[in-house]
């Protein structure tokens, strides 16, 4: 009878232990270029990215058209959070604004666009 418990102890066990782990969240370190000019595109670009539930950072850099993330990849991935940017008319790598979304942007953050 003790052996008995002691094997149901050590399965419960291992089970409680393999699915603490599967839980725990995965970040990642995500950079994506995002095009934009000014500290209004940078506002609009950081808000899109942090629209998207898992980012857990988002920092969009001018000099280098930029976006440092931290994700957690667990919820969502970088073409996810490209695709929050581009709604909001900023065209990425991967992912272009529509053209209402890009003609929408203020004066200033119009940015050229690559064809």
């Amino acid at each position: 009878m003790k052996q008995f418990l002691l094997v149901v102890c050590a399965v419960l066990g291992v089970a409680f232990t393999s699915q603490a782990q599967e839980k725990k969240s995965k970040n990642a370190k995500v950079d994506v270029e995002v095009k934009g000019n000014c500290d209004m595109c940078k506002k609009r670009i950081e808000k899109a990215a942090f629209a998207v539930k898992g980012v857990k950072s988002a920092e969009w850099h001018s000099d280098d058209q930029m976006l440092h993330m931290i994700i957690d990849e667990n919820k969502t991935d970088a073409l996810k959070v490209q695709e929050s940017v581009a709604k909001a008319g900023h065209d990425t790598k991967e992912v272009k604004a529509t053209q209402e979304a890009y003609e929408n942007l203020h004066g200033c953050c119009i940015y050229e666009r690559e064809s």
